[in-house]
């Protein structure tokens, strides 16, 4: 049993994850709200999944983490013929041993770049069920463990675009967050003429943080405190969806457990070692909406899952901050939510 060392590693958590931000910036022009929520499903354990219209960076977004990371990439282009097996890999027999040899598929990897995830059949998409929850894959009754850490980063179009097939409930639910890249301002569309004019920059993309240091990193998240009120603050967002009338599908308790992990990480990126209300209600939205089914009285009223949930915040109340006694008698304030006994690993 080692101390925990919590300031040390919140100070390497923020150099680190510094260097991967900017540059992942670096391609990804006006946009560091998205690339912040990235690096937030990434030190959370979790998986993200990027939806907008062609052309607006979705998997230049991907692979510019990928690549800002000194781990194994893999990028799988989902389209209509693509088979399971193509994925998860497949034995094959092999004469001179006179044995079935495994043949591991695109999913071995670190991190797993999944480009237009819904213009695949079902069935091929049920394929990364496994590996997104239990981060394994199971072929012919064995068991193979994937490589840590290990994110799947998919991008997809609007569901209504002509050749695509909407994710099932399952899938939607296995990723933590969903972010929409949107059009950039005219500034930074032009400064993308400037920079992708002539050269992918992409081309000169380097590592800049190693696997064993993110390894560490999401082992510091994992020590990020969140209180009681914290807590219960997110299963309210939670359960609320559950009963609404403007929804026939509620968010899962996968999905407070993703809150709740998303929150701790959101902290840690913020240089805290503990969780506020304000980190659960920043992503809510990103890591709630994606896993709503509006009623069909809803749709036809236009009300979007996001909206519901944007009311749900409104309608639950924010807990208030725990009292932190003092010498000089009873404070309020965020530094009240950090109070937790030593951890130790």
């Amino acid at each position: 049993m080692t101390t925990y060392d919590d300031r040390a590693s919140l100070t390497d958590l923020t150099a680190v994850v510094e260097r991967v931000r900017g540059s992942v910036e670096g391609v990804i022009e006006g946009k560091p709200e998205v690339v912040r929520l990235s690096l937030t499903v990434l030190l959370a354990e979790g998986h993200l999944l990027i939806e907008d219209v062609p052309g607006v960076g979705k998997t230049m977004l991907a692979k510019a983490l990928a690549r800002s990371i000194d781990c194994s990439v893999r990028r799988i282009q989902f389209t209509p013929d693509l088979l399971p097996s193509d994925i998860t890999g497949v034995s094959i027999w092999d004469q001179q041993r006179r044995d079935f040899e495994f043949k591991p598929g695109a999913i071995f990897a670190q991190v797993v770049i999944g480009d237009e995830i819904n213009r695949a059949s079902p069935k091929t998409q049920s394929a990364l069920l496994e590996s997104m929850e239990e981060r394994q894959v199971t072929i012919d009754g064995q068991t193979y463990e994937l490589p840590s850490p290990f994110m799947v980063v998919a991008t997809q179009n609007p569901v209504e675009m002509e050749g695509t097939y909407p994710l099932p409930e399952a899938q939607r639910d296995r990723f933590m967050a969903r972010v929409s890249i949107g059009y950039p301002s005219p500034d930074a569309e032009l400064q993308m003429l400037d920079v992708h004019g002539g050269v992918s920059p992409l081309d000169d993309l380097q590592p800049v943080a190693h696997a064993h240091e993110i390894l560490k990193l999401i082992e510091a998240v994992r020590g990020v405190h969140v209180a009681d009120p914290v807590r219960r603050y997110a299963v309210d967002l939670v359960a609320a969806t559950r009963t609404h009338p403007d929804l026939r599908l509620g968010a899962s308790p996968r999905a407070t457990l993703h809150l709740l992990r998303a929150a701790k990480a959101s902290a840690a990126l913020s240089g805290r070692e503990y969780a506020l209300p304000d980190d659960v209600q920043a992503l809510a939205v990103a890591v709630l909406a994606h896993r709503l089914l509006p009623t069909a009285q809803a749709q036809l009223n236009r009300r979007t899952a996001e909206q519901v949930v944007q009311e749900i915040l409104q309608r639950t109340p924010v807990p208030a901050a725990p009292q932190q006694q003092t010498g000089f008698g009873v404070h309020h304030g965020a530094s009240a939510y950090g109070q937790q006994p030593p951890r130790r690993l």
